[in-house]
């Protein structure tokens, strides 16, 4: 039997004017955006809708923005769509799976997210770190070359595995710079550095690990009625402990998007639903396998089309 999943993008999908058309036609997605402004004790939906973008772009902005346009758009399709066998994000994304799969209510998440941005935007001065897209080149090239930099006391590692042919590499600024220069020598020709705030998913963000700890235990976790697959190992968790634990090492450690992904095809998943701004995870999937099936859900326009192609297959 073939299964479905449903994916949730993370940052660097944010977009002004995200979830406003369904906050004017979807009384839940409305409900989703005044909670999210309740909760935060200020307006994201204007913020959403209308920007500014450099404020949007803002990594405590982002995260709480993107969590609640994920949720707003899966609430409005919710009983129009069919439950999935899974669910996953990326990076960010896994607290918005979280929240659809029961572990974690929408109130709480959007508050923790929140105090999650801030914490990685506080954890390390701006310009001292540093993140760049490796284009090419085998993930152990990679790894042997971040091990060789850290060495020479400039930490750098892998932050993400995206797809084939992708990986993200994260850690202080004369550390990418260090390990762009190896990689090259290696044969490796595109390394771009990216324009972030912060050396997400490395070491140096260990203090917003610590915390975010304080912040997760003072959340109401509860156990998943849709396998949840993690970034940190790309294996499915429903315990609330198991799922605490692996969003704390999610600071620090590697977002396996590419591993997540096929696991799921592995269980069998033959149709994956991104569902949030952008299309980012969509165009990721389809670089990992061919053989499935991919839908986007960003709008109503989307919504509306996915449900209607879900419908009939």
């Amino acid at each position: 039997m073939s299964k479905i999943a449903f994916v949730f993008p993370g940052q660097g999908s944010q977009v002004v004017g995200m979830g406003k058309d369904v906050f004017e036609f979807y009384p839940q997605a409305k409900t989703i955006f005044e909670a999210a402004n309740t909760c935060l004790g200020e307006s994201l939906s204007s913020l959403c809708f209308h920007g500014p973008e450099e404020e949007l772009k803002l990594t405590y902005h982002t995260q709480p923005a993107l969590l609640t346009t994920s949720i707003a758009l899966y609430e409005a399709g919710k009983n129009l769509l069919p439950v999935p066998h899974y669910v996953a994000g990326h990076s960010l994304g896994e607290y918005t799976a979280l929240v659809v799969a029961g572990v974690l209510s929408f109130e709480e998440a959007v508050v923790a997210v929140k105090k999650r941005g801030l914490f990685m935007n506080e954890a390390v001065p701006s310009g001292v770190g540093a993140m760049a897209a490796v284009l090419g080149g085998s993930k152990e090239t990679i790894q042997e070359v971040c091990q060789q930099v850290t060495k020479t006391s400039l930490p750098v590692q892998i932050a993400n595995v995206n797809c084939p042919g992708q990986i993200v590499i994260s850690g202080t600024k004369e550390g990418v710079e260090a390990a762009t220069v190896l990689l090259k020598e290696k044969g490796i020709k595109k390394v771009i550095p990216l324009p972030v705030s912060g050396p997400f998913h490395s070491s140096l963000m260990q203090p917003a690990r610590d915390q975010l700890e304080t912040v997760l235990e003072n959340t109401a976790f509860h156990e998943a009625l849709i396998p949840v697959v993690s970034n940190i190992d790309a294996q499915e968790r429903k315990h609330p402990t198991e799922i605490k634990d692996s969003l704390l090492k999610q600071v620090c450690g590697s977002v396996l998007w590419e591993e997540s992904v096929q696991y799921m095809i592995d269980q069998g998943v033959t149709t994956f639903v991104e569902i949030g701004s952008g299309k980012v995870l969509t165009g990721l999937i389809k670089k990992i396998s061919r053989d499935v099936t991919v839908y986007n859900i960003f709008d109503q326009t989307s919504l509306n089309d996915v449900v209607e192609k879900l419908a009939t297959t």
